[in-house]
């Protein structure tokens, strides 16, 4: 692993302007559940608030934050991070009143990659994170989970989870399964108030690149503030559009010509309509692109790049039907934790030629909109597992900065 320093490259289709929050006396705690390589803390650190705790039990990813931390990087400078189960975790070292408890549980239960066991899946962490949040009391929480989670076949798992987050205490009796649990919640919480602790609950779906990350990733965020607070707020509408995309694209040209890509280099016209007006109430931003993201990286080779962090070609990617990578000129396919061989070729950049190469570490963690000076420890398809893991950095931050600024407005801020 390449310890060189080298200043970011920034890409030249810009996201919105979300900057590291530098005024410390607005921030606000927070501790991060299953952190995993730091997707959705980093953005929660960039949107104002100030880590206690930094919760992971895999050593790789540790290791990654840990490294970071080593080597000044300033959004993890002053994290405590904790390598292990946070069932196991003691909490009461956390004295600090928590603001916001933020991560995303384990997704193998819920995946469609998975077994999809829920409940009956020993990685199903949701249980311990309502425990945590019932000791902790944070004034908000945002959990993170794939939109597996919504399936049909989780309906009342889901239903369960949302409930069981509102009212963390009401905990299952002994030998109780979590269907009747359910019902018992479902009981409850109409009458919430005599629980004490009880959180206002709000789940959305969303798709990452519609909010300025070169990637289309669905994700489910469940978001909630305890009810003493009476706290305003909606889930941040949508900033990016695929309308807008298109438009740019092959009505005006702008794409291209910013990008300056000739007519001989440029991929065929989409088949399906291509709008000739923006729709009034749409995002007028475009999508970004994988082309957006890469700008400014220089192609990769075989050896490690002296200017980039972990900028280095993976050989051996194979194209074959139902596995052909993300085109160059839309956003990327979601990225998956892992290395060869994933469905879709989702780790694979596919060039308008038709010919195709694994993405680098650097360039997948610009997809995941991670810091370009922010180094991810271990081997290709190690870095690639946490990355395919991780939470896109820009859309916690832009979660989390909503949640900032609500607690903030209402005067939640000591």
């Amino acid at each position: 692993m390449s310890k060189t320093a080298v200043a970011p490259v920034i890409p030249s289709a810009d996201p919105p302007d979300l900057p590291v929050v530098e005024d410390v006396s607005t921030r606000l705690t927070s501790v991060e559940l299953f952190a995993g390589a730091g997707g959705l803390a980093l953005g929660c650190q960039m949107a104002g608030f100030k880590s206690v705790a930094t919760v992971e039990r895999d050593r790789w990813a540790c290791d990654t934050v840990r490294e970071n931390k080593q080597r000044g990087h300033e959004l993890v400078a002053d994290w405590n991070v904790y390598e292990g189960d946070v069932r196991k975790f003691e909490w009461s070292v956390v004295t600090e009143d928590v603001a916001l408890v933020a991560g995303g549980p384990p997704c193998q239960p819920f995946s469609t990659g998975g077994l999809a066991k829920a409940a009956d899946d020993p990685r199903d962490m949701f249980p311990a994170t309502a425990e945590i949040i019932a000791g902790l009391r944070p004034k908000a929480f945002i959990i993170e989970n794939v939109r597996g989670l919504t399936r049909s076949a989780f309906a009342d798992y889901y239903e369960y989870i949302q409930l069981r987050l509102a009212l963390p205490t009401a905990i299952a009796k002994q030998g109780e399964e979590w269907i009747e649990h359910l019902h018992r919640l479902r009981a409850a919480i109409g009458n919430r108030q005599r629980y004490g602790l009880n959180y206002i609950v709000m789940p959305t779906l969303v798709n990452a690149a519609d909010y300025g990350v070169p990637q289309q990733r669905h994700r489910v965020f469940i978001v909630g503030f305890r009810g003493d607070l009476d706290v305003e707020w909606t889930f941040p509408a949508a900033t990016h559009s695929k309308h807008a995309l298109l438009h740019s694209q092959w009505i005006t040209g702008e794409y291209w010509e910013e990008h300056e890509v000739p007519k001989s280099k440029r991929p065929e016209r989409p088949k399906a309509q291509v709008p000739e007006y923006l729709i009034a109430d749409e995002p007028k931003q475009r999508w970004r692109t994988v082309r957006d993201a890469l700008v400014g990286l220089p192609e990769p080779t075989l050896r490690p790049s002296r200017t980039v962090l972990n900028h280095e070609l993976q050989p051996g990617a194979r194209s074959y039907p139902g596995h052909t990578g993300s085109p160059l000129d839309m956003p990327a396919k979601a990225l998956k934790a892992g290395g060869h061989g994933v469905p879709g070729g989702e780790n694979m950049l596919r060039n308008v030629d038709g010919s195709i190469r694994y993405f680098t570490v650097r360039e997948s963690a610009r997809l995941q909109t991670f810091p370009d000076d922010y180094e991810l420890h271990g081997s290709w398809g190690e870095a690639m597992r946490q990355l395919g893991n991780a939470v896109p950095v820009l859309l916690g931050q832009v979660v989390a900065e909503s949640v900032h600024k609500a607690l903030i407005k209402e005067g939640f801020n000591s």
